[in-house]
């Protein structure tokens, strides 16, 4: 079945509006429209973009200083392309095949962007991170973004081909049969789950050995030991009674006294955006300093600003990040979020307190010099699992959990009887994404090949390697 454009291969449904069976009995007809091996087309057309001219046109707007060192960190490998490639990805989304349902969407939800949390209760969780390019999009768009950033990884970890297929696959199960479990679950129910740090409890069709679950484990412990503390003298130094920030640029650099009273200002806007007794837990804290802070791969350029907050009691540190919002990627493909939501910042705001299941409460936005931001605290994410950890079952077991989460979380914005009833109980959809993620994989490493050319011939500039 060739690829065509979202409003070609969308079946006209979004929900039956009425019983989950209803729906259910809905999603199972539209098999015939979008059927499962649809789903396993190749990717190149025609009229695909050049690669290298999409990523050089989503650095409009960036600082310029630092789009050098983006381009830098895309190089790095395939995987870190798709990282930083999100509007190289949207376009081709937009051309496969979806059954028409929206929801509310991570839109970036490659395996680097799950972590674990901690939750006001001082629980540990693993969900979902990074909602920068949240959207409502056809649920399609997560699965896919999700199953090519496993298979590419795969690939960067030596994985033959069949080992990249059973890790998707897993993935797919893992979203399959937790969607299928959840259309019956009441909402009240559902918005109560959590995932907590002890993932080796789930329940997943695949067998851990000793070693693999001491991987495991390990990511775990050493996400836990990581605190507001612990950065502190990571980052920052003595400053006579109070703290500073340590320069390291281009990472992180100080700001002027001017910018460094917008970003303050903007803290008061940004205030009235979370809940008041969370503003009143603020007033214990004072803001001692601001820098500007590279982060990721995908960000690089955008705005993003590190506060140090002291409270008053003895190495009480408290940081926050200012980042900017900018318009998804996925934007131009679907139709426009209804205002409020064209305030960037309160878009991912909007998309990460739906779709996570324990939402940092310090999480906010707020206007700084005509630019919208949104807040949260820096290390509410703890840590994840290194993807040059993942091997054979503990990749498996990995993606089977990040298939679940992803179900979890579009369940509650959609229909979940809706795509249970399309994703049905056998394993012909696993299948279909697993060879359309084997295209996409090919693809993004000829794309990334193309990307490393350009910096060689000088058409792309990039800085020179960072040092390990």
């Amino acid at each position: 079945m060739p690829t065509r454009s979202v409003s070609a291969t969308t079946a006209p449904a979004s929900s039956s509006n009425g019983t989950a069976d209803e729906s259910r009995a809905l999603g199972r007809s539209l098999r015939d429209t979008i059927p499962f091996d649809a789903h396993a087309g190749p990717q190149a057309e025609r009229d695909r973009p050049d690669p290298v001219e999409r990523v050089l046109a989503n650095n409009a707007g960036r600082q310029e200083r630092l789009v050098p060192l983006r381009m830098a960190r895309m190089a790095v490998s395939p995987f870190a392309f798709l990282r930083g490639a999100a509007s190289v990805m949207a376009w081709d989304l937009a051309r496969t095949p979806s059954i028409g349902h929206h929801v509310m969407i991570d839109g970036d939800a490659h395996l680097n962007n799950f972590g674990l949390f901690r939750t006001p209760r001082q629980d540990v969780v693993f969900d979902l991170n990074d909602f920068d390019e949240t959207i409502v999009s056809p649920w399609e768009w997560d699965l896919r973004r999700l199953t090519a950033s496993i298979n590419v990884a795969a690939r960067e970890n030596s994985v033959d081909a069949s080992g990249r297929e059973r890790a998707v696959r897993s993935a797919c199960a893992g979203y399959r049969t937790t969607m299928a479990a959840l259309w019956q679950i009441p909402a009240y129910d559902l918005w109560q789950m959590r995932s907590y740090a002890s993932v080796l409890h789930i329940e997943a069709p695949v067998t851990l050995d000793s070693a693999e679950k001491a991987t495991i484990a390990k990511a775990v412990e050493r996400a836990t030991k990581r605190s507001h503390a612990t950065m502190l003298a990571r980052v920052a130094e003595p400053d006579g009674k109070s703290w500073r920030f340590r320069d390291d640029p281009p990472i992180l650099t100080r700001l002027d006294k001017a910018e460094t009273n917008h970003v303050i200002e903007g803290l008061r806007g940004y205030t009235q955006t979370i809940a008041g007794e969370w503003r009143t837990m603020l007033e214990r804290y004072d803001v001692v300093d601001v820098a500007h802070r590279v982060v990721g791969v995908g960000s690089v350029g955008t705005r993003a600003y590190l506060l140090l907050l002291l409270g008053r009691a003895h190495g009480d540190p408290l940081f926050m990040q200012v980042k900017e919002g900018i318009v998804p990627a996925a934007a131009p493909f679907v139709p426009a979020m209804p205002e409020p939501f064209n305030h960037q910042g309160r878009r991912v705001v909007h998309g990460q307190r739906l779709l996570q299941s324990s939402s940092d409460p310090l999480l906010g936005w707020t206007t700084i010099s005509g630019r919208d931001f949104y807040v949260r605290q820096m290390k509410n994410m703890r840590g994840s699992i290194p993807v040059d950890w993942l091997h054979g079952a503990t990749f498996d077991f990995y993606a089977w959990c990040l298939g679940l989460l992803l179900a979890r979380a579009h369940a509650r914005t959609g229909d979940a009887a809706l795509i249970a009833g399309y994703c049905g109980s056998s394993d012909r959809l696993d299948a279909a994404y697993a060879r359309w993620a084997e295209s996409y994989g090919t693809q993004t490493v000829a794309d990334h090949a193309a990307f490393v050319q350009a910096i060689a011939t000088g058409r792309v500039k990039a800085a020179p390697p960072e040092k390990s």
